[in-house]
């Protein structure tokens, strides 16, 4: 790849790479260019820390169902999974609440106790996914503090005429149809794009037999305005729209208590995302680019714990997560060897949950209404400044943020409690990284970032009897926990082989976790919401690609993580097992096109005992196969891919479940993708 003279020119020419890469999508699986690592489109090789970058044909190609399944086996990233639909990505070892979930950059929050908001948009209407590993609290503040998971559609466009693209797939594991269509019109200084995509699962098969309840469906739509005032300035309207029917949590199911009720599953009969913004750009060739929005965010959610023995719900929850937000960022050339970017994110976050419980044994039908805690809010606000230098072959990245949260709400408990439940925190992040090029195969960096992580909505007020089996007592004056990380990598690229290598180490503090306490709330056992001190993360990725003869590609990954949890000595609580993989993807001739993964994942014996008391139990190592074909003929591919070809029976360690009793992954899958261009 070309070496640029500067940031800018990083910058201008980041829209050919981005459609280079694209391009390339079935001959790659490194990052090249992404903007969620700086904030606006930058080279991957010239960025000191750890990104990746999935493009479009790469997501279709996995045959992912979510944004979390499409991650699973790169290096640095696993899966918290309760089910198909909750594929969580976990970052580093840390899971949602540590993860800043963005979608085009906007904040989604909410406060989930089962499934996934990851999901929450159809991968086949995203047009990239973008990842940062470690913390990145200087550009998205509270919550990034293991990293950032960026879902990026496609934006309307000023070319001119109507384009269509479309893609139909399923696969047999789960009987399953996703289709989606994309199609951008433009006519003089007017732009729609337009998307909508469905899915229909079923429940799938496991080498053990069907999962029951793990089918779903799912709607999504989006569309954009733009209006071009002139070469340089243009307005935005966006809105986004997904929802899912009959979702249930396998992952979740235990038995109830008492135990009259039987086995006790969380499931969502609907749960719903809609999304308005509305934006201006100022982008010109000169020294200044400019982008400010406004925008809602609304994450609906009916949330019940069925009861298998009295054949209806033990508890039913309905809850909004409404975000409104102010997002405003400028990027200045303010020498031709410095660009600066500025920005302030502003967003206030509420909920106010409805619960009713059946909790009078033996009839279990007297619905009491029972609110975990009442008008909650979290506001944010945050002000950074970043400096990208380049300095000859050397690249430097500083950043500096201030942010303050505050949370509130009227009661908890079910309106027990109506004092001590406001808490503001203050909180300086930064970062300050270098990548030196030696030559285009050897450029060493180094990064040294500091991130932050105020308690969620459901960590400071909840405070009530869940569908899990826990009875939760939140923390109003939890204390934000802080990591530090230090990380040393290699990146490279040439013509024929390409890599990325990085060890790091983040030393966490006032660690937030809900710990089992061994107390006993209204028959059923607690689980508080507490800092538990100091935890320190290790871990060691890789992942090259190698072209041994002529459009023939051998490609390698490996990932290992430890945790440690200080205080009690002993490994942090549900750590990704280590796991490598070896590839190939390489021409057949006549338009197709092949490639083989093999994924091994090791036995995980490093468990938490003390803590968990007796709910993490170790894992057993597996290796999966997938192999695949791919047609390619003029504006069209046809993909044919058989995916654990040996039917292997595993479960991922963080698949969630009674020890010993989590639900199978799915066994044997042939998977077909067909997409077009008109």
């Amino acid at each position: 790849m070309s070496r640029l003279p500067s940031p800018i020119a990083a910058g201008l020419l980041a829209g050919c790479s981005l459609l280079a890469a694209e391009a390339a999508a079935q001959e790659s699986t490194l990052p090249l260019t992404t903007v969620t690592a700086k904030g606006y489109a930058g080279e991957d090789l010239q960025t000191p820390l750890a990104a990746v970058s999935l493009s479009r044909d790469e997501l279709l190609a996995r045959g992912a169902a979510n944004a979390g399944d499409a991650l699973r086996g790169v290096p640095g990233l696993s899966v918290a999974s309760d089910g198909p639909q909750g594929q969580n990505p976990v970052i580093r070892g840390l899971k949602k609440e540590s993860i800043a979930l963005l979608i085009d950059g906007m904040r989604v929050n909410s406060a989930q106790p089962a499934g996934a908001i990851a999901s929450l948009l159809s991968l086949g209407l995203t047009d990239r996914l973008e990842v940062v590993k470690g913390p990145a609290s200087v550009l998205y503040g509270a919550g990034a503090m293991g990293g950032a998971i960026n879902i990026l559609t496609p934006q309307a466009k000023f070319v001119p005429g109507a384009q269509i693209s479309t893609n139909v797939g399923g696969d047999s594991a789960s009987d399953a149809l996703r289709a989606a269509a994309i199609a951008n019109m433009s006519q003089g200084d007017h732009a729609f794009m337009l998307g909508a995509a469905i899915a229909r699962i079923g429940d799938y098969r496991s080498p053990a037999g069907e999962v029951a309840h793990s089918g779903y469906d799912s709607d999504s739509f989006i569309g954009q305005y733009r209006f071009r005032i002139d070469a340089s300035q243009q307005l935005r309207v966006s809105l986004q729209r997904h929802r899912d029917d009959d979702v249930w949590y396998p992952g979740s199911a235990k038995p109830g208590t008492p135990p009259a009720l039987g086995t006790v599953t969380v499931r969502a009969p609907k749960q719903e995302r809609k999304l308005a913004e509305v934006g201006y750009s100022r982008k010109d060739s000169g020294t200044l680019n400019f982008d400010v929005r406004a925008y809602r965010q609304e994450v609906r959610r009916q949330i019940q714990a069925y009861a298998a023995a009295l054949g209806r719900n033990q508890s039913e929850t309905d809850v909004a997560f409404t975000t409104d937000g102010l997002d405003a960022s400028a990027n200045w050339l303010a020498h031709p060897q410095h660009l600066l970017s500025l920005g302030v994110n502003a967003w206030k976050m509420k909920a106010a949950p409805e619960r009713y419980l059946n909790n009078n044994p033996p009839l279990f039908n007297n619905h009491v209404r029972n609110d975990p805690f009442r008008d909650g809010k979290i506001d944010a606000l945050g002000l950074y400044v970043q400096d990208d230098a380049r300095f000859g072959r050397l690249n430097v990245l500083a950043g500096l943020r201030y942010d303050r949260i505050k949370g509130s709400a009227e009661s908890m408990g079910n309106g027990a409690v109506r004092n001590g439940l406001a808490r503001s925190d203050h909180a300086t992040s930064g970062s300050l990284g270098a990548i030196y090029e030696v030559s285009p195969l050897l450029r060493p960096y180094a990064n040294l970032s500091r991130g932050f992580r105020a308690g969620e909505m459901r960590e400071r007020f909840e405070a009530s009897p869940r569908g899990d089996g826990y009875y939760y007592v939140g923390n109003p004056q939890i204390r934000p926990e802080k990591a530090t990380q230090f990380e040393l990598g290699l990146k490279g690229e040439d013509s024929r082989f390409s890599y990325s290598l990085s060890a790091y180490r983040s030393r966490i503090s006032d660690y937030i976790t809900g710990r089992v306490t061994g107390a006993v709330n209204a028959g059923l056992p607690v689980k508080q919401t507490e800092n538990i001190g100091r935890a320190t993360l290790k871990g060691l990725e890789f992942q090259g690609r190698w072209q041994v003869l002529n459009q023939q590609w051998l490609t390698a990954a490996y990932s290992r993580i430890s945790g440690e949890n200080d205080d009690l000595r002993e490994p942090l609580f549900q750590m990704p097992a280590d796991e490598a993989s070896l590839g190939w993807q390489g021409r057949i001739g006549g338009g197709w096109s092949g490639d083989a993964t093999l994924r091994m994942v090791k036995r995980q014996d490093r468990v938490a005992r003390i803590f968990a008391r007796g709910t993490e139990n170790a894992t057993a190592g597996f290796g999966t196969a997938d192999i695949g074909l791919t047609y390619r003929w003029p504006k069209n591919s046809l993909r044919i891919a058989l995916k654990n070809l040996a039917d292997k029976a595993y479960h991922e360690h963080l698949a969630e479940g009674l020890s010993g009793q989590e639900i199978q992954a799915p066994g044997r899958s042939l998977a077909l993708n067909w997409q077009s261009n008109f």
